[in-house]
């Protein structure tokens, strides 16, 4: 087992200091430390190490790393006196555990999700028979090593990819990084989510490889789709596309900007037994494609957008971006027709991205009833003590 070097302990008081009356977030366990809290560091301070964190008292509250580079300048991993590298070991038990009660024999499934399994800064997502993690702080990275021990031993992968690139990283001072770790990797790999057959192109692909985090909605379409026209925006491979004609759908049309997403999407299309009669591909701007379109001869409107928010001074722009996207779709759809709309920006709220909506039917001139609220899938746990892991939001709406 490889440890991080140097690691202080509690009783060296080589630790962090908080300021007074700032350790009330870490008793109520969440993982967030901002550089505003912080009174003072140990002198021989390195970024990315495991340091103790003790309040002004001299309580101790927990083993934690920094960046003090960031304004979050440090992330618990432990509480209490537990050590931190037992901590990340139990905690990704708990965390596989937990996905096999959830999806028992799912052949891809998120097994951690960052903060909400106590692992800050750690992505790990199951592909069929490999994994792919995702690092985006300078803790994690420095404890990968360790890491990657813990998921041979707990999981046998066949290979373990990484995808860490997540604009987070520069933040942290890291380069965007993308690389085989171990083993060997079968490209495409092919899964199967509810009788729905996927090939993922790791090498090419968008996030991990695919929208896990769509499991249940997918679902959704499913149940709404016999018999209807669907419009799958930002289709990327095709999930929503594939969903609606497995439920029934008469006819997909599948709008991305990526020809490589929307040729895997054919091929998964084709895959599941799909003609190309049953449904269209169209390349372009998803925005130019609703602009030019005199009327959307669809019984169900599907945008499920990249994040136009990354960060906090982009709020503004997405929240713009938000608000043309769905009045284009809601001034074109016919009486009676649903959309189903999301954001996955964390800096747009659920109650936020609600005023959007709110905002762009009253600039269509359309009423919309809210059916269903997004429901993530459920191995996307999120902490009740963090909150702030819950960033995809969505609504299903009928249109009149």
């Amino acid at each position: 087992m490889q440890t991080p070097k140097n690691r202080p302990t509690a009783e060296s008081r080589e630790a962090v200091v908080l300021k007074p009356g700032r350790e009330q977030s870490v008793l109520k366990r969440h993982h967030w430390l901002f550089s505003g809290a912080i009174q003072s560091y140990p002198g021989n301070m390195t970024d990315g190490q495991i340091y103790p964190v003790f309040s002004s008292s001299g309580q101790l509250l927990g083993q934690a790393y920094f960046n003090r580079r960031c304004s979050l300048a440090g992330r618990l991993i432990s509480f209490g006196r537990q050590d931190p590298l037992l901590a990340i070991k139990n905690n990704l038990v708990t965390a596989a555990r937990a996905r096999d009660k959830l999806y028992p024999r799912a052949e891809s499934v998120r097994l951690v999700n960052g903060e909400s399994d106590h692992l800050p800064g750690l992505i790990v997502d199951r592909y069929g028979p490999g994994l792919v993690i995702q690092i985006s702080t300078l803790g994690m990275e420095k404890l990968k090593p360790f890491l990657l021990d813990q998921l041979m031993a707990l999981f046998q992968p066949q290979f373990i990819y990484e995808k860490s690139n997540s604009p987070s990283r520069r933040e942290e001072g890291l380069e965007e990084t993308e690389k085989l770790i171990s083993g060997y990797l079968p490209e495409p790999i092919q899964i199967d989510e509810n009788d729905i057959k996927f090939k993922i192109y790791l090498r090419q692909s968008q996030k991990t490889g695919f929208f896990l985090d769509q499991r249940e909605m997918r679902q959704l379409v499913r149940q709404l789709a016999p018999g209807l026209k669907v419009l799958d925006g930002f289709s990327y491979t095709g999930g929503f596309a594939l969903a609606a004609l497995k439920g029934g759908a008469v006819r997909a049309d599948l709008v991305d900007y990526s020809g490589s997403a929307l040729q895997t999407a054919k091929e998964n299309l084709i895959l599941n037994g799909y003609s190309e009669n049953s449904f269209r591909l169209i390349e372009g701007d998803m925005f130019d494609f609703l602009e030019k379109t005199k009327r959307l001869d669809y019984d169900l409107v599907i945008l499920d957008p990249p994040a136009f928010a990354k960060k906090k001074a982009d709020q503004k722009p997405a929240i713009k971006a938000y608000r043309e996207l769905n009045r284009l779709a809601l001034s074109k759809m016919p009486n009676g027709s649903f959309l189903l709309t999301f954001s996955c920006s964390y800096y747009i709220s659920p109650e936020l991205f609600q005023k959007i909506i709110f905002q762009a039917a009253l600039e269509a001139g359309r009423e919309a009833k809210i059916i269903q609220r997004h429901r993530q899938a459920f191995d996307h746990l999120v902490s009740i003590f963090h909150p702030e892991s819950d960033y995809l939001k969505g609504f299903l709406l009928m249109i009149n």
